[in-house]
């Protein structure tokens, strides 16, 4: 694949010892459903099917939307097929003993839009990449386009590689994780003009999401940053800056998800440009927060500096409109997200007799998210000596804090309940959101304790991972997208918050539990799986429309890694901290090699020493800090 263009090598090979000749049909077609009728959405009118035709050796492929948009698949062939029809290629391939030989063939892309189109439309254009191959037409169809997509490939693979610190460790199957994962990022990044962006996941959500890339940079940040630029400099660039409660947009919103479909550009669905996620403003601004201290790069925020205050100012002004200060949503339109944090499915939130609450929703990990941002904001207006602005991000920040404590507790349970409703009424429910609490550091050190204790219990833990939801609790399916099944992002996040609060073997055997789970994915992590307890011989259940790949599964041993090593970057000081590392059993060392921190790089080494893993650096201008 290269932008709108994939080449395709089709080979034959004859282990015979005669000559033979051996008939080969290709065939073709495309119905041109949009995405959410993929998906299930039902339409009464669609556009219109152009009848396949033959043109000039080639196939052509067309659908006419109601967007006014003409949508084209080019189909060329190498050598020429010996009959080609508007449905099948058929060749006739003369096979020589002990010989191999090739059929190629190019499918390209096409978007116009034809008169009477908006000139706005969502669906008119396809972004191409830089690293695309040129229109070249020797370099179309046959063994030299193969060729040439390949190494562009590898190129562009390469210089992400490049910029990226490289993880190596005893363990080869460990090794075989990361190297996928990294191949995973790779392949679901584009080249936007904003920089790169990690699109969601591979096939239901192959676009730009603000919350997964949120989370996706903040996994792989103390690696390689550039990709947190990136994703800031677009979110930045389609911050909402108006109201509209079809696309659940005001001024300051972050995105939740941008859509280039037919649909989408129709208004059948609000997701063109859609704002329906209460946490993708927060977490913009945390991101800000944690690249800063990470790079040292203060020219970024100066760039970015109206639109995080137009995403704090939105915060605030949600914040004000609740009777207790908390950051809430409520669907504005019957087509968006009626959920709208990263548990958005229909039933994921609801009491614990399982009835569904009245909005708007306060979500407790949402909290965690606002009050870190609030934080964040408070030290950015100090480094600008905005000395009132930062005591008054602050005080939110502690507000979010007390009354967390005070409305979300359940002393019964040792743990947070997940949301208020629009009554203040506590849903008592027990679910892996309060583990994002802890990972931002929300928590009284002894409640958070607590609420890792019983993480770690059987309640959430599967043996593969910590469940969205704990057994018992009134929704509870192990097979439910989001009322039971196993995240690896959201263990990801729990792992980081399980060793933030001390309980870093926890966290490790979080770590272990996900690379077990992983080996038998074939070393790359879905979207999710589903949430049964782990049985001796049996590999955990696949949820069978996940994501495969999917950008914050294939993000999570990083930020787990990052978590159970104790590694801290601080740029402003040149200084890199490590705080008692731990490795996962099967591993005596890791390596971390080039990781750069503003214009040097260190090379770290961890390894297990009589029970105990101690770290290492080579000679650096970076200066590495062991703290006990």
């Amino acid at each position: 694949l290269s932008g709108t263009m994939m080449t395709e090598a089709i080979e034959l090979t004859n282990y015979g010892t005669t000559d033979a000749t051996v008939p080969l049909s290709i065939s073709f077609a495309s119905d041109f459903r949009d995405m959410f009728e993929v998906r299930g959405l039902k339409r009464e009118v669609r556009g219109t099917l152009v009848p396949p035709r033959v043109e000039d050796g080639e196939v052509r492929l067309e659908y006419i939307g109601r967007d006014k948009v003409a949508r084209r698949v080019r189909i060329e062939f190498s050598p020429p097929p010996n009959k080609l029809f508007a449905d099948r290629a058929d060749y006739s391939v003369e096979l020589p003993a002990q010989a191999c030989v090739s059929r190629y063939l190019t499918v390209t892309i096409e978007v116009e839009p034809l008169p009477g189109a908006a000139p706005d439309t969502p669906s008119a254009g396809i972004f191409q990449p830089a690293h695309c191959l040129a229109d070249d037409k020797e370099l179309r169809v046959g063994r030299a386009a193969v060729r040439a997509a390949l190494v562009d490939s590898h190129i562009v693979m390469r210089e992400r590689r490049r910029v990226t610190a490289r993880v190596r460790s005893s363990n080869p199957l460990f090794n075989a994780w990361i190297n996928r994962s990294i191949a995973d990022l790779g392949l679901l990044t584009t080249d936007l003009p904003t920089g790169p962006y990690p699109y969601a996941g591979i096939p239901w959500f192959s676009t730009p999401f603000g919350r997964d890339a949120i989370f996706t940079s903040l996994q792989t940040l103390w690696l390689t940053p550039a990709l947190a630029r990136g994703v800031l400099r677009f979110l930045a660039a389609h911050q909402a800056r108006e109201t509209s409660a079809f696309r659940d947009s005001a001024p300051g919103k972050i995105m939740h998800e941008m859509r280039k479909s037919e649909m989408a550009a129709t208004g059948e669905v609000p997701f063109a440009l859609y704002y329906g996620g209460v946490d993708s403003t927060p977490l913009f601004v945390v991101l800000a927060g944690a690249y800063a201290e990470r790079t040292g790069d203060t020219a970024l925020i100066d760039e970015l500096w109206p639109a995080l205050e137009r995403a704090a100012a939105w915060v605030a002004d949600v914040c004000d409109r609740n009777p207790h200060g908390l950051l809430d949503y409520r669907r504005e339109s019957e087509g968006g997200l009626a959920n709208q944090g990263w548990k958005d499915s229909h039933d994921s939130v609801f009491h614990a007799d399982g009835h569904f609450p009245d909005g708007p929703i306060a979500l407790v990990e949402v909290q965690a998210y606002a009050s870190s941002a609030f934080d964040t904001m408070a030290r950015f207006a100090a480094q600008r000596g905005l000395a009132e602005d930062s005591a008054r991000y602050a005080a939110r920040a502690a507000k979010i804090r007390q009354c967390v404590e005070e409305k979300y507790w359940m002393e019964e349970a040792v743990f947070y309940g997940i949301a208020l409703d629009g009554h203040g009424e506590l849903c008592r429910v027990l679910a892996s959101n309060a583990g994002h609490l802890l990972a931002f550091g929300l928590p009284e050190y002894e409640r958070g304790r607590a609420v890792a204790g019983v993480l770690e219990s059987a309640l959430f833990h599967t043996g593969w991972g910590v469940r969205t939801l704990a057994a018992g609790q009134a929704r509870f399916n192990p097979m439910a997208y989001h009322n039971g099944s196993v995240w690896p992002h959201d263990n990801a996040i729990c792992a980081r918050g399980l060793a933030r609060y001390g309980r870093k073997e926890a966290a490790v055997r979080l770590l272990q539990a996900l690379f077990e789970a992983a080996v038998t994915f074939d070393m790359r992590l879905p979207e999710l799986f589903c949430g049964f307890p782990r049985r001796r011989g049996e590999p955990p259940t696949a949820y069978p429309v996940a994501c495969l790949p999917q950008a914050w599964a294939a993000g999570s041993p990083f930020m787990m890694l990052e978590a159970c090593l104790g590694v801290s970057i601080d740029a402003a000081r040149n200084e890199v901290r490590v705080e008692q590392p731990i490795l996962p059993e099967g591993i005596d060392w890791i390596e971390i090699r080039d990781l750069r921190v503003g214009k040097a790089a260190v090379t770290l080494t961890f390894r297990r020493v009589d029970g105990k893993v101690v770290a290492s650096a080579d000679r650096s201008d970076v200066k590495v800090v062991a703290l006990l």
